[in-house]
């Protein structure tokens, strides 16, 4: 086995045309025919479920019902089916001699479709053994997790990690690598049931018990080869992509700030990123293929890697057209990316809490801390007390700040004033008390505007509606008495006496959407998710999407400038991710720290337009 890295790499060599083109015709067959149908069976198949999933519970409750299991079940099959069909192709163009490259990939191509039943037999019960583990790991993750953790706020657990989080890490690591051992050793013991399924025309059971006889007394040796392949495909692109930032990226900023020179050098740049990205796909999927084949022929025909192509057998100038054909995408592809980087900086400021991070959250001083630091919105989280007030405060119980047990709703406003709830953050704000929604909006009035994220008890979201409404009521009230008694030079510390107009909403849920467009249509809501699953939301209801930053894509983004409404990032506190953000083309960034935010913007703004593109370049290779 210690020779069998440099077989596969010998194996690529020679087989390299003919793995090129197989790949490519695979890819063009995958895209136009095979991925959009399969994308279309599961949006369907999702679209019958007649409800929105944006939050990981609904889809955790989705996925554990008879039609979530299904579809889940379809995507995950249908996703391997694919990739067993490009790996058995792959194999067949190293295993099968034929005297022309190009024919010999389409030969591959029609033998890999003719194995398709044995195949999708190999995926249900390969995938499905795999799946079953995973799934009894997971249930056995989350139930660890309710027992530990409980009802405690994701959110504060993450940030935070009180004990309870590291006690759950200490009980989960070792049932996470149980799971990782047990998985490995099936992969291995059934590392060959796809060359045997293709090459011998055994049916899944039949190669399943072959591979496990092949492997017999190999294993040990086989899971490092494995193991080191893995490495060697993983370390493949973050070595390119090193080289591309720390040595190329650097060679731009030395160019003149003229257009003319610019613009077709990052055209260059960005093509033989492209080219490299789409290089090293094809030799990652390759060598897997090449691995499994190589294995195959040692244990079964003691041959130590595929025979070479017979001499002839060059398409000549079918081949090189095919590869300027990729060098061709590979301008217009650098040439859409270049023309799609905008030369825009404007994106709202909105404080998590409060500034969360230099103040107790919610609370009047993280207000003040965040119109300080610049943010545009200040994002507060309203409950609704025992006797209907609104105040500010997010989780359900009061025991994470202020140790008691008791819910919010149990008790009234003048009750929940008498906690302090600016004592655990740190001897400075020793006295912060629960402010109402009435004092936060004073506290704004001609400084900034607030974003409310509505959290109401099951049952009690209308009546957290109408005291929202009551008290943007109230405050208009007070903003237009304000502006009557002072001079027209002063009027602008009244703040502006449309509350509504400049006011957001935030919300978990469409139903109360709905509830807050009957009463106050004016009003502009962002609805808050974790996800999107396709097909499961009316996305003309809200004004705004409010996405966790990793969810958000370029198809997101275009899918809001299509039908009109803002994309929302939560919860960013990285500044290169901001950046990254802004360049996607977020109207928004929810930020524990909007100093940060307002420095980046305020230092890009100083930045001419030729390094502004640049600035771009980097966050799109860090994408």
């Amino acid at each position: 086995m210690s020779s069998l890295g440099v077989d596969v790499l010998r194996s690529l060599r020679e087989h390299l045309r003919p793995l090129v083109a197989y790949h490519l015709f695979f890819t063009l067959l995958a895209s136009s025919l095979l991925l959009p149908a399969v994308a279309w069976t599961l949006t369907e198949l999702l679209g019958r479920f007649d409800r929105p999933v944006i939050t990981n519970a609904e889809l955790l409750d989705l996925l554990l019902s008879p039609g979530g299991v299904l579809w889940l079940l379809a995507a995950v099959g249908l996703t391997f089916l694919i990739l067993y069909l490009q790996q058995a192709g792959m194999i067949l163009v190293a295993i099968r001699r034929h005297d022309n490259h190009l024919r010999l990939a389409f030969v591959a191509l029609w033998q890999t479709v003719h194995r398709l039943p044995a195949l999708i037999g190999l995926v249900l019960l390969q995938v499905g053994a795999h799946l079953l583990l995973l799934v009894l790991a997971a249930l056995l993750l989350v139930w660890l997790y309710g027992v530990i953790i409980g009802d405690l706020d994701p959110y504060y657990v993450l940030r935070i990690r009180p004990a309870v989080f590291w006690q759950y890490v200490a009980l989960a690591a070792p049932l996470c690598l149980g799971w990782v051992m047990l998985a490995a050793m099936l992969y291995v013991r059934w590392i060959l049931a796809l060359p045997v399924a293709t090459l011998e025309s055994l049916g899944p059971l039949a190669a399943l018990r072959r591979s496990r006889v092949l492997t017999q007394g190999h294993r040990a040796a086989v899971a490092l080869v494995v193991i080191a392949m893995l490495l060697a495909i993983v370390a493949l692109p973050l070595a390119a992509s090193t080289l591309f930032d720390r040595v190329f990226t650097p060679l731009l900023w030395w160019l003149p700030e003229r257009n003319v020179v610019l613009i077709p050098a990052m055209l260059a740049y960005v093509a033989g990123y492209v080219l490299a990205t789409l290089a090293i796909t094809f030799v990652g999927i390759a060598a897997n293929a090449l691995l499994s084949a190589c294995l195959y022929l040692r244990l079964a025909h003691q041959e130590p890697r595929p025979t070479p192509p017979p001499p002839g057998a060059h398409p000549g100038r079918l081949a090189w057209g095919v590869e300027l054909t990729v060098l061709l995408f590979a301008l217009l592809q650098a040439w859409w990316i270049v023309n799609s980087f905008e030369l825009r900086d404007d994106v709202t400021i909105i404080a998590h809490r409060g500034s969360s991070m230099t103040a107790p959250e919610n609370t009047l001083a993280a207000v003040e801390r965040a119109i300080e630091d610049g943010a545009h919105y200040v994002e507060i989280d309203v409950r609704l007390t025992a006797d209907g007030e609104a105040v500010l405060y997010h989780d359900r119980s009061l025991q994470r700040l202020t140790g008691d047990r008791r819910n919010l709703s149990d008790l009234t406003l003048d009750e929940l004033q008498q906690f302090d709830v600016g004592q655990w953050f740190g001897d400075a704000y020793v006295g912060e008390r629960i402010p109402s929604l009435d004092e936060a909006l004073q506290a704004v009035r001609g400084r900034s505007q607030l974003m409310i994220d509505m959290k109401p008890d099951s049952g009690a979201e209308e009546a957290l509606v109408d005291a929202v409404l009551a008290a943007l009521e109230r405050e208009t009230v007070g903003r237009r008495d304000c502006i009557a008694r002072v001079s027209p030079a002063n009027a602008a510390r009244c703040g502006n006496p449309n509350v509504i107009e400049e006011t957001r909403l935030a919300v978990m849920s469409p139903a109360v959407i709905e509830a807050i467009k009957e009463r106050e249509p004016a009003l502009r809501v962002t609805l808050l998710a974790q996800l999107v699953m396709p097909g499961t939301l009316d996305r003309r209801s809200f004004d705004a999407l409010g996405l966790r930053h990793n969810r958000i894509t370029e198809n997101e983004i275009r899918l809001a400038r299509a039908l009109g409404y803002e994309v929302h990032a939560w919860t960013v506190n990285d500044p290169a991710r901001m950046s990254q953000l802004v360049d996607l083309g977020v109207d928004a960034v929810i930020t524990d720290h909007p100093d940060r935010l307002a420095e980046l913007i305020a230092d890009r703004r100083e930045l001419s337009d030729g390094a502004l593109l640049l600035v771009k370049l980097r966050n799109w290779l860090r994408r």
